[in-house]
């Protein structure tokens, strides 16, 4: 694909634009913000990358995989929640999903120890934990708003906070969870995922495409888990105070 080309793929930014105006929806000037954006995002990014596998020095990869922990963590601690110190439960969580990850993948040789390896998959599992965290956190909070009567009927009884908020953050964790199993359900019935479809695009054999798609399938598992639970269970006591009760949300 050259310039050329992908100036006539426009055509599908102006479709929605189109349609927008057409029904009176008032998004075509986010659809254009959007566009904007993610084009001069993603150049300013393929230069980086561009940069970082040339040099191949493992100062850069770190520095670009903190620059994504940072912004995903960022953009998660800026929605509203009423738990405390959530920017750090955030990036505690991040940084332990992509040492475990990178431990696991590097340690047992899975994948070389190059940048062409690291920040891909570092973006890809990063990325979806913060959509996970966002995730667990509203329903975590709209589960322990709609439930704060039973919450302190548990603490009255003598149950610690842990019992008595137990259920709503299993019902959180679940909750948050689920997109990621029910996705992988159909994956290659429905669609075809984007790293394949990538690799094929490329020229890779499609037997190598799925081995590597695979891969990421079985990461996004284990991101998909340790993210609600660690995220959880650093959350929950941030929402009781020095007595063991219930901070009240609204």
């Amino acid at each position: 694909m050259n310039a050329l080309t992908l100036s006539i793929a426009l055509v599908f930014v102006l479709i929605p634009i189109v349609l927008s105006k057409s029904f009176r929806l008032d998004l075509e000037k986010d659809t254009i913000i959007a566009v904007v954006r993610s084009v001069i995002q993603l150049f300013i990014v393929g230069y980086l990358l561009t940069f970082v596998f040339e040099s191949g020095g493992y100062f850069f990869i770190t520095l670009m995989v903190i620059i994504m922990i940072v912004a995903a963590v960022q953009n998660v601690a800026r929605k509203k929640t009423p738990i405390k110190g959530i920017t750090w439960k955030v990036a505690a969580t991040f940084i332990f999903i992509e040492i475990l990850t990178q431990g696991i993948l590097i340690g047992f040789q899975i994948t070389p120890p190059t940048a062409q390896y690291i920040i891909p998959i570092s973006g890809m599992i990063i990325g979806n934990s913060m959509v996970l965290g966002i995730l667990f956190l509203n329903r975590f909070i709209s589960e322990v708003e709609a439930r704060e009567d039973e919450i302190d009927l548990i603490l009255s009884l003598g149950g610690t906070t842990k019992q008595a908020i137990h259920t709503q953050l299993i019902r959180a964790i679940k909750a948050s969870m689920i997109p990621t199993i029910e996705s992988q359900k159909t994956i290659g019935l429905v669609q075809l995922p984007g790293m394949m479809s990538g690799q094929i695009i490329a020229g890779a054999s499609p037997i190598q495409a799925v081995q590597f798609q695979l891969l990421i399938l079985f990461l996004l598992l284990t991101t998909a888990s340790v993210t609600s639970i660690m995220l959880g269970f650093l959350s929950y006591p941030t929402l009781f105070n020095e007595r063991k009760q219930l901070i009240r949300m609204r």
